[in-house]
């Protein structure tokens, strides 16, 4: 059964750059795609990127972090990443990242998704 455990999180001031991690264990990430999405206090949760189960590495973007967030995959070790760079006060949210097998790169119904991670808190401030 596919598990994911996402890390990286923190403070950061406006301007600054984090990187977050989502490790899968119980299976392999191969055919796997994986969506990260964020919530903000009061606010819904919103997906911001996906990158697809195929090895052609296709990904996507909201246009609020396009140009700015890279989505990328390391099936060897089991691992995504979501590069954030240039943030920005309303990037502040619990990231999360969640699994869908066979997944391409899209944004899905939450409840579609097989597995999510417990998610990590990113705070841009000064």
């Amino acid at each position: 059964q596919l598990q994911l455990v996402e890390s990286g999180g923190g403070l950061v001031q406006p301007g600054g750059s984090l990187r977050l991690s989502c490790v899968a264990s119980g299976r392999t990430l191969d055919y796997v795609g994986i969506s990260w999405f964020r919530q903000a206090p009061g606010k819904a949760r919103e997906g911001i990127s996906a990158i697809s189960s195929n090895s052609d590495g296709k990904t996507y973007y909201v246009p609020s972090v396009k140009g700015r967030f890279t989505v990328s995959r390391d099936n060897a070790k089991s691992t995504v990443y979501l590069q954030m760079n240039n943030l920005k006060p309303e990037d502040t949210a619990v990231y999360y990242c969640a699994g869908i097998l066979g997944g391409l790169a899209t944004l899905y119904d939450e409840y579609e998704y097989d597995a999510w991670g417990q998610g990590t808190q990113v705070t841009v401030s000064n």
